[in-house]
């Protein structure tokens, strides 16, 4: 029993990380389903979601101001979610360069505010931004072009993580989105991918649909645009620069808010497991989400069991590897307190840093915790 256990196990976590992807990859050879790009130029609203950004907000609207598309086609909204700092004086500051301001007022977390500056947007295609994130010159060319195909709903773009300290955690970042971005370009190739980058993302006016303020937007609207019937494809010419977390901490914390949102999300769109009527969108779902979640309990079962068949040289093997790595995101970890640089080390701290998060999310979900507001992580 003890076997059965750690393979199956063993084999869930291999499935997850390696299996998927390789299924996705030998689907995207066989099914093409290419989406028809156009260099087409609607109306675009541009919307960054803010809360107490005075740091970055004006370097934030200075590049916006920059990209490579029509002033005449291209509307800049702010929506702030009661910034209680000079971020709404500062982006009135940009009003004569065509900049406008929606505040919100209490703080009613992003989704909400999102929801309130979308019923003002006068563009045919909503992008969803942030204060930190910077865009490459022809994103927006390159995320509307799609919308030249009527099946597409949403667009996604592409996360570019530089890391400036190199510090372990943040090369662990560049890592995952390297993996993510490669997957989801295969799901693209396929028919449609099932979340968007919450930073450069994009959705057609008339397929928005306000959301709860404890959902989170960037999977679920995406979600509620593919269950109008439409698309949700990923362009990887579309690309946007962010700056990785830097401890630990911040991105346990970080992934924590975002974990426990994105299993309430997917809970509020449980209509989409249905494999009846979404058969492709319920194995993403559960192979690429909810899988993931449940990886530690994978771990811990395959930990568990292992000690079960101690005594046996192969088993004796696994059981030090496991606590080999596990030893290892600990030195990592122990590294980063002292301000150590240990690139090695990236893939053991992260790996564990993301997991825990995970462990967290679900008791959350379990007690009914609900993450409205966020606080901002980069500075």
């Amino acid at each position: 029993m003890a076997e059965i256990l750690f393979w199956s196990a063993i084999g869930f976590i291999a499935f997850t990380y390696i299996g998927y992807s390789l299924l996705i990859l030998v689907l995207s050879r066989l099914v093409q389903n290419p989406v028809k790009r156009s260099p087409i130029e609607p109306r675009v609203t541009y919307l960054i979601t803010a809360y107490n950004e005075e740091k970055n907000i004006a370097s934030k609207l200075d590049q916006v101001l920059t990209l490579d598309y029509p002033r005449d086609k291209l509307e800049i909204i702010v929506a702030s979610d009661g910034s209680t700092d000079r971020t709404d004086e500062i982006v009135k500051g940009f009003a004569n360069r065509g900049v406008r301001l929606v505040h919100v007022e209490g703080r009613v977390g992003k989704t909400e505010t999102q929801n309130q500056a979308v019923k003002q947007a006068s563009g045919e295609v909503v992008i969803f931004s942030d204060a930190t994130t910077r865009y490459e010159r022809s994103a927006i060319r390159n995320l509307v072009r799609n919308y030249a195909d009527p099946s597409v709903g949403a667009v996604s773009g592409r996360y570019e993580y530089y890391n400036p300290t190199g510090a372990a955690i943040g090369l662990g970042s560049i890592l995952f989105w390297k993996y993510e971005n490669m997957i989801k370009t295969m799901q693209t190739n396929i028919r449609t991918i099932t979340g968007c980058c919450g930073c450069i993302y994009s959705v057609r006016r008339e397929a928005y649909t306000p959301l709860p303020a404890d959902i989170i937007s960037d999977l679920v609207e995406p979600l509620m645009v593919l269950k109008k019937g439409y698309r949700i494809v990923f362009e990887p010419q579309a690309i946007a620069y962010e700056e990785t977390t830097e401890k630990s901490k911040e991105e346990f914390n970080m992934r924590v808010r975002v974990i426990t949102r994105g299993m309430r999300g997917l809970l509020y769109m449980k209509v989409l497991f249905n494999p009846f009527h979404y058969s492709f969108v319920a194995f993403q779902l559960l192979s690429h989400k909810v899988l993931r979640w449940f990886i530690p309990m994978f771990l811990a079962l395959a930990l568990v069991s292992n000690l079960f068949l101690v005594g046996i040289p192969f088993y004796n093997a696994t059981l030090a590897l496991q606590f080999a790595f596990y030893a290892l995101a600990l030195i990592g970890f122990v590294a980063e307190k002292r301000n150590i640089l240990a690139g090695p080390l990236t893939i053991p701290l992260y790996f564990v840093t993301v997991n825990l998060a995970s462990v967290v999310a679900m008791y959350r979900i379990w007690k009914g915790h609900k993450a409205v507001t966020w606080e901002t992580v980069r500075k």
